[in-house]
Parts: C-alpha cells; sequence; structure tokens
C-alpha cells in the first residue's frame, strides 16, 4: 500500500499534466517530495507545470506526449525509467469530453474519445506496468474515469461510453495486481471547474456559445476545484480504495447507481438538461 502524506524518495508519472486535475495532483505531489514525469500533449504547458514543481524542490522529467499514441507512451515511461529508476504511482489523467447524444456524434468524434479517454489509459498501464511489476516493490495506479461512468449522461453519450470503460478496466486490473501489491483507484471526480467546460466539442441543434456559456457557469457555481480533487485522490490512494467518487454529486450517482437504478437513471436525465 503506498501511503502519500510524504512521498520522499517515490517517483510520480503524470498524463494530462499541463493543466486542471492533472496540474495541481502533480505539484500537490511535489509539495509533499515526489519526483515526477509529467506528459501533455500541450508541451509549453507541461513545461510550466514541471518549472512550478522545481520550485517546490522536485526533480522533474516533462515532455509532450499524444497518450493515444502507444509509441509515444512507451517512449514516455522508458525515458522515466532511465532518470528515475522507478515509478510507484501512475496517475492516467489525461482527458477530453464532448457533449451530445449519440445520433450527432460523429465516427470521427467516437475515434478521438476512444483513442485518449480509454486507450491512452491502456497505453500508460501497457507502458508502465511492467517496469513497476518487475521489481516487487508494489505501488498504486490511478486512472481517471468519471462521474458519467457509473451513471449514463445522454448528453455525454460517447464521453460515458469511454468513461464507463475506464471504470470497468480499473476494476479488473485491481484484482490482477493485487498479488503484486499493485492497487488500483478508479476515480470519479463529478463537476469539477477546469478548462473542460471550455475545450469541449458540443455537438447537436441550438445555440452552442449559449450551451456553452451555460455549462461553463453550472460548473463554475458549483466551485469545486481541481485542487480539492487533487488533495481527495492523494487520499484514496493512500487508503487503496477500489472507487473514489470526489465531490457531493459523484457519490451520490455513484450510490443511486448501485442502490437504486431507476432513480439514478432519473437524476441522470435531469443533469442531461443543463447540457441542452
Amino acid at each position: 500500500m503506498l501511503k502519500t502524506k510524504n512521498l520522499a524518495g517515490r517517483v510520480v508519472a503524470v498524463t494530462g499534466a499541463g493543466g486542471g486535475i492533472g496540474r495541481e495532483l502533480a505539484l500537490l505531489c511535489a509539495r509533499r517530495r515526489a519526483d515526477l514525469a509529467l506528459c501533455d500533449i500541450n508541451d509549453a504547458a507541461v513545461a510550466e507545470t514541471a518549472d512550478a514543481a522545481r520550485t517546490v524542490g522536485a526533480q522533474v522529467l516533462s515532455t509532450r506526449v499524444d497518450v493515444s499514441d502507444a509509441e509515444a507512451m512507451t517512449r514516455f515511461a522508458g525515458a522515466t525509467f532511465a532518470r528515475f529508476g522507478r515509478v510507484d504511482l501512475l496517475v492516467n489523467n489525461a482527458g477530453v469530453g464532448l457533449v451530445g447524444g449519440f445520433l450527432d456524434t460523429s465516427r470521427k468524434d467516437w475515434e478521438w474519445l476512444i483513442g485518449i479517454n480509454l486507450m491512452g489509459v491502456v497505453h500508460g498501464c501497457d507502458a508502465f506496468l511492467p517496469g513497476m511489476i518487475g521489481p516487487g516493490r508494489g505501488g498504486h495506479v490511478v486512472n481517471l474515469s468519471s462521474a458519467a461512468g457509473v451513471l449514463a449522461n445522454p448528453q455525454l453519450t460517447a464521453y460515458s461510453a469511454t468513461k464507463f470503460a475506464v471504470f470497468g478496466l480499473s476494476e479488473a486490473l485491481r484484482m490482477e495486481l493485487k498479488p503484486h501489491g499493485i492497487g488500483v483507484t478508479a476515480v470519479c471526480p463529478g463537476i469539477i471547474n477546469t478548462a473542460i467546460t471550455q475545450t469541449s466539442p458540443i455537438r447537436g441543434s441550438g445555440d452552442i456559445d449559449q450551451r456553452r456559456t451555460r455549462l461553463a457557469s453550472t460548473y463554475a457555481k458549483r466551485g469545486y476545484t481541481a485542487e480539492r480533487v487533487a488533495h481527495n485522490i492523494l487520499r484514496a490512494v493512500d487508503r487503496n480504495r477500489a472507487v473514489a467518487p470526489i465531490a457531493a454529486e459523484a457519490h451520490a450517482m455513484y450510490g443511486l447507481s448501485r442502490a437504486v437504478p431507476p432513480l439514478a437513471r432519473w437524476a441522470a436525465a435531469r443533469l442531461a438538461e443543463l447540457a441542452k
């Protein structure tokens, strides 16, 4: 079991570390004395995160990586083990969003979402796990699922599908890796105020700008920050939790989906109205 209050001597690898939850988690780990391997598709953004981590004393490897590219992820893992000799915590955080029902989502949209949200996690695990298992030191894997990965949202159809897949992968992987002393946590953040509301494509009818403004306003009013998410993720790792709902609505959606599925579906339909 990986203890996270003091990460001195530990190495943490984070994908999508250029902003949002990935950036805040990387910086929190740095403040707790971890060394870092960071990647993001935005090389300037990940470089800023790396510089900020170095100011608190962390040793940092940072590079531009598209997580949908298996070979690029393999190179990133190779460079990480060459630099630090170990990885104790792997955080498959990189992800993208898309608002729209099935009938409004193109095949190209599906390929993009699956390539990053699902295969990015697969590529991260495939690239890093052999090097984590080999020495027998144990460790932990964090995969970013979503509240939409435990309770489907009809205005996030493709996104929900990819996040359900990440949730299922994490559940199976947790059982498989237990004999190696490696824990796995599926994180379901909920409504978190990050830039994803500004960067996610919106499909379907209606005024796209108005829909985006309404969506961004809802997330901003909710006011749950990426920094708070980072603290809760490390707490979940510390306690070796299989599933980590973060914000209150994520806890509610996870609980309802398990206990009262019909009520959960009704709640999901109401939430979907926010994205229309």
